[in-house]
């Protein structure tokens, strides 16, 4: 029930979250501590997935095991999957109807914005020094040329082995054998490589969706952030499943959506499969939902054991500052490539740019910036 709770009320992105977690389940429920609390969101935030989901899903494990674990998950996940969904029909409706979606005009814009300074705020967290910023630049070249969905998996990868030789840096700590159970990370490969010969035998756009999506959510590090470019790349630019338009729709409606911020996937998912009617929509959306939490789910399962002693080695500490910093150039590029068409007109040029100064300078919920933009659109 308090997980059911968050994940209604839960607006504002992973450090939003973490904050109504202390509250509720530490502070209210007492139970773990807080000090738990953050090492667990301390281990998710360097795995792959999503961060705010894992933490969750993490809590539960460590409460009541694996099934606990699910059951917290899928609690957590299916408010805002619903919605999502519900948002994706809705759109294709007013679309099909020939209904305009001007109302969304400056929906679009914020949305940007919003990526924007997601963008500005985890490099400034997360980047301290010359290499960080050099992966940081290179990374957001090299995604803007060739905006790709592969170009994701080989920035992310070169950026942490790059990192990881400069392990010496860091400071060596008394290490212990590590135990290490692998099963979670045999079910991962096998529902990926399933996934892969079963779309590609049978072309089922459903089976190829969940498998998109499956390997997302296997490869992004540092959040919903850091997903949006991805799903931008594959979906819009490479396979043009959507157009820009709705994709800033699905981007601005993740804001105003409580829970997770992966939704975003949901929606893309329900969108992609718009051509076949609202079922294929209610399965698009629910494939990729399934597709994008189940990895960072195994990989909690597989990493929560023995985290105490990983975190210890000098090479994966090191290795995070080049999959951070390349994460970042990732998020800088895809908000180059929504914002470059807006360039020429004022009126989406004014509204990121005054989106851009509320976020920086005032404490305004992100959900309300979205509802003023979709009043504005209605009104003018």
């Amino acid at each position: 029930m308090d997980i059911l709770l968050l994940s209604l009320t839960a607006f504002g992105g992973p450090q939003v979250h973490l904050m109504m977690m202390i509250e509720r389940l530490v502070r209210k429920r007492r139970y773990i501590t807080e000090e738990e609390l953050l090492e667990l969101q301390a281990l998710c935030q360097i795995l792959p997935g999503p961060s705010s989901t894992q933490t969750v899903t993490a809590i539960g494990l460590k409460i009541g095991g694996q099934p606990l674990a699910y059951l917290t998950l899928i609690v957590w996940s299916i408010p805002a999957m619903v919605l999502m969904t519900v948002a994706a029909i809705g759109i294709h409706y007013l679309e099909s109807k020939s209904i305009s979606l001007d109302f969304t005009k400056f929906v679009g814009p914020m949305a940007v914005a919003f990526l924007m300074y997601g963008a500005s705020s985890i490099a400034r967290r997360v980047i301290h020094n010359t290499q960080g910023w050099t992966f940081l630049i290179i990374s957001t070249i090299l995604a803007y040329l060739y905006p790709s969905p592969y170009m994701t998996p080989v920035l992310i990868v070169l950026g942490g082995v790059a990192a990881s030789l400069n392990f010496k840096k860091h400071e060596k700590m008394d290490k212990a054998p590590i135990r290490v159970k692998w099963r979670p990370i045999i079910f991962w490969i096998s529902v990926l490589v399933a996934a892969a010969i079963v779309g590609k035998v049978t072309n089922s756009l459903p089976v190829r969706l969940f498998e998109n999506f499956y390997r997302n959510g296997s490869l992004v590090f540092g959040g919903g952030q850091v997903l949006i470019p991805i799903l931008y790349n594959e979906f819009v630019e490479f396979k043009h499943y959507l157009t820009d338009q709705e994709f800033l729709a699905g981007m601005a409606l993740t804001q105003v959506v409580p829970g997770p911020v992966f939704s975003i996937a949901t929606f893309v998912g329900s969108v992609s499969l718009q051509t076949h009617g609202i079922f294929g929509q209610i399965v698009g959306g629910f494939v990729a939902t399934a597709g994008i939490f189940l990895p960072g789910t195994f990989f909690i399962f597989f990493a929560y054991p023995f985290w105490d002693q990983l975190k210890k080695y000098r090479g994966i500490r090191a290795s995070l500052e080049g999959i951070h910093a390349a994460s970042c150039g990732l998020t800088i590029a895809a908000a180059i490539l929504l914002f470059q068409p807006m360039m020429t007109d004022r009126q989406p040029l004014f509204t990121v740019i005054v989106t851009m100064l509320v976020l920086t300078f005032t404490k305004t919920p992100s959900y309300l910036i979205i509802i003023v933009g979709l009043v504005l659109g209605l009104v003018t």
